[in-house]
Order: structure tokens, then sequence, then C-alpha cells
């Protein structure tokens, strides 16, 4: 079975095959998490880091009102917060509505791994970063996209990131969101999510049925949404082996 972890670090260094032996085991021992069930929630003091191996989560934040916003959606491979393990309680919470597998790694397995496994530790450093560049896309789209375009953008994003660890079929991949989880994320009712997917089918630009979602045209919908996925550093540097041995 392919491990979408060493899938997605394959693009921030390149990997060995001790390296990649590491990052295997580093996944075998993984649990099941419940729809609707909190990974880590706000306030709790984080001991662990969490990584999303099958299944979605998401980093979430409850206003007193009961309002949510979804801050960043995680896939196959992804990492709830890589350096959150320092911090003396969350933030913001971690969870999934619904239902996804994830390996819970102690902080002193991750010390470990940074201080005997030098490319490993560049793969993490670019998951960190590729984070960052995330979470700024998403600001630029609720500050100045419109929510078809919004909505445009975040399905480009997550055909790309799921199409990374193997998880696209030919045009679609597994989409289990509901409507108020998708206006939670872009900031919108859940009517008006309805409203601008059902002008994007009526486009041709996606259609999303049985919780999966078909891009018939890719390229098209990139182009509407204006996606250039440059912001998730998947164009490695070639310079990477030289500065990991110290040559010039």
């Amino acid at each position: 079975m392919s491990n979408p972890l060493i899938m997605t670090l394959e693009f921030g260094a390149r990997l060995t095959a001790e390296d990649r032996a590491v990052l295997h085991d580093l996944t075998r021992n993984a649990r099941r998490v419940a729809r609707r069930m909190d990974i880590s929630p706000e306030g709790e003091r984080p001991e662990n880091v969490r990584l999303v191996v099958e299944g979605f989560a998401c980093r979430y934040k409850t206003l007193t009102d009961g309002r949510r916003q979804i801050m960043a959606f995680l896939v196959p491979g992804d990492f709830c917060d890589l350096h959150v393990a320092i911090l003396g309680e969350m933030d913001h919470s971690i969870g999934t509505s619904w239902g996804c597998t994830i390996v819970d790694i102690p902080r002193s397995v991750i010390e470990h791994l940074t201080s005997h496994h030098p490319r490993i530790t560049r793969a993490l450093w670019w998951a960190t970063l590729v984070d960052e560049g995330t979470l700024r896309a998403w600001l630029v789209n609720m500050g100045q996209r419109d929510a078809d375009r919004q909505m445009a953008h975040l399905v480009c994003e997550l055909f790309v990131r799921l199409r990374v660890v193997g998880l696209v079929s030919e045009d679609s991949f597994e989409f289990p969101m509901t409507q108020d989880d998708l206006g939670d994320a872009l900031g919108i009712s859940g009517v008006h999510v309805n409203r601008v997917l059902q002008a994007l089918r009526g486009r041709g630009l996606l259609e999303w049925r049985r919780k999966r979602m078909r891009i018939p045209n890719a390229a098209r919908l990139m182009d509407f949404a204006e996606f250039d996925p440059k912001y998730l550093h998947l164009n490695p540097r070639d310079d990477d082996e030289r500065s990991l041995s110290g040559t010039s």
C-alpha cells in the first residue's frame, strides 16, 4: 500500500531508502477517529504530533455564538501542525466531520528525526512552509475573490494535493464534506454554497455526486479560479543534494 507521508515528503527532499524506511515505521500504528470528533481540541495541552493517513481532517475555530471557521483541510500525508507539541495549549481545534485515520507521533520521535535524519528534516521544513503558503492562499481567496472563484480555487487545491498522494482517479476524488462544511471554509452561508455549486456545474466546471467531486476539465477550472499551484511548492530545488552534503 502506498504511504501518503512518504509520497508527500518526496517533494520536500530527495529521500534515501533508509529515510523511507524510517517514515514507513513512523506510520505503522494508526488509529481511527470517528465522525464529528476532535483530534486536538482548543485549550488542550498537546503532547503528540498527529498525522493524517486516511480521510480528511480540518483546523478550525468556533466563535462564542457557535459559528465555525475552517482554516485548513488536512488530507492524507498532512501533519496536524508539525510543531504543535512545543505549545502550552492549543489555540485552535483540529477535528474531523467526516472520520479519518491518524498516527500519534510523540514529540521525542520528531526531535530524534530532526537530529539524525537531515533529508527528513529538510522535508519537514518544507511541509511547514507549504502550510504557511496554503494559509496565505486561503487569506487571498477570502479577502479578494468572489465566492464562485473561492470555491473553484479550493476544489483545484484539493485536486492537486490529493493527486500527489494517489487519491485522484482520472478526473475525480472523494469529497465527503457537506455544504455547511464548505460554507464554514469559505465564510459564506450554506444556501450561498448551494447557489455557487449549481452555477459552477452549469458552466460545466465541476460535478459533485455521491460524495465525489468530478472535474471535467481541470485546465478550465484552474483558469476560472486563477489557480496557480506554486504555493504548494511541488517543484523541488535542484541544489538539495549539495546543501545536505555540504559541498558546493
